[in-house]
């Protein structure tokens, strides 16, 4: 017998997602995903570039939201599994910890993490992956950099929102900042 009196649901419809963001802070995950060596040193860290709801395109970081009575954990997995394939085999601990908690505004000088549709509390992680990574989705290709080549000038011109800042973040939380 099904219970019928089950209501929960994870997706807002397009109307309702507008009405929440215009009022509710929004919880979202990131990972910047990493390669690393033997000794647990990052040797490359994985940049996806995608084509943003303005049309324009940026090198980026795994991102999106936390839906309704879902584990962060489960946040992460999902949404790696959507932008690096269902083979990228990250490494997460049971219990994750982000390195960070990155707050984007629609106005870019309040914070300088900058989403011009909502205000956003996004816990970020720096994630191992250890499989063959198919980016998919909305990604049109991810890059592996080294850590050197990510925080170059042309590179964090590519990023937009503060995700060069993130990335630089990531890395020094890593010990890995050039």
């Amino acid at each position: 017998m099904s219970d019928s009196t089950e209501t929960r649901t994870s997706w807002l419809s397009g109307d309702d997602l507008e009405v929440v963001r215009g009022q509710v802070p929004l919880v979202y995950v990131e990972a910047v995903p990493v390669r690393v060596d033997g000794a647990g040193r990052v040797v490359d860290v994985g940049l996806l570039l995608r084509v943003r709801p303005d049309g324009t395109i940026s090198r980026t970081v795994v991102s999106g939201r936390v839906l309704h009575g879902e584990l962060v954990r489960d946040a992460l997995l999902r949404h790696l599994e959507k932008d690096l394939g269902p083979v990228a085999l990250p490494r997460l601990p049971q219990t994750p910890a982000p390195f960070t908690v990155v707050e984007y505004f629609p106005d870019p000088s309040v914070t300088g993490y900058h989403d011009p549709r909502h205000h956003a509390v996004s816990l970020a992680f720096v994630v191992p992956v250890d499989g063959d990574c198919q980016p998919s989705q909305e990604a049109l290709e991810l890059t592996w950099l080294t850590p050197g080549e990510a925080i170059r000038e042309d590179v964090r011109s590519e990023m937009t929102g503060g995700h060069d800042r993130l990335v630089r973040l990531a890395l020094a939380h890593c010990g890995c900042l050039p």
